[in-house]
């Protein structure tokens, strides 16, 4: 009867220690909404047509209403599979950790990737990035993260 009492508090506690880490691994919803200047624009031509180039892209992220000084940066690698077709990876470098994205987009005016995860507070964080051209030159964007968890 002892025995059968200690073994199922074991197992409760570690079921409940299981939960607590599982639980700090989650990204709550949310939705993050800031800014991008790039500073960085690359782009490899490997020769004849677009299948294959990459452009290699870096960008200052702002959130104005809280300081003009940037809060974070992010690296963004495409290649390119058909005319005007990329596939994309990015990181965004939060001053609270990273977020992952990627997927493929055929306009860069406006395209949405999946968020695949993260780092820090986003660690594992899951939902959509939607990027919106706002100006040319230097070349701007309005950012949003839905954070689904």
């Amino acid at each position: 009867m002892f025995r059968t009492a200690v073994l199922l508090v074991a197992a409760g506690l570690g079921a409940l220690g299981i939960m607590a880490w599982a639980s700090s691994a989650q990204t709550g919803p949310a939705l993050i909404r800031i800014t991008s200047t790039q500073t960085r624009y690359t782009r490899i031509d490997i020769g004849r047509g677009s299948t294959g180039d990459q452009e290699i892209i870096r960008q200052k992220l702002y959130n104005k209403k809280i300081t003009k000084n940037p809060i974070g940066r992010a690296e963004l690698v495409c290649t390119f599979t058909l005319r005007k077709a990329r596939s994309c990876n990015g990181t965004y470098f939060l001053s609270k950790g990273k977020i992952v994205v990627g997927g493929s987009i055929s306009n860069r005016d406006i395209y949405e990737l999946a968020i695949m995860g993260g780092t820090g507070l986003y660690n594992n964080a899951r939902g959509t990035f939607t990027a919106i051209r706002t100006a040319k030159q230097p070349r701007r964007e309005f950012l949003i993260f839905r954070l689904a968890g």
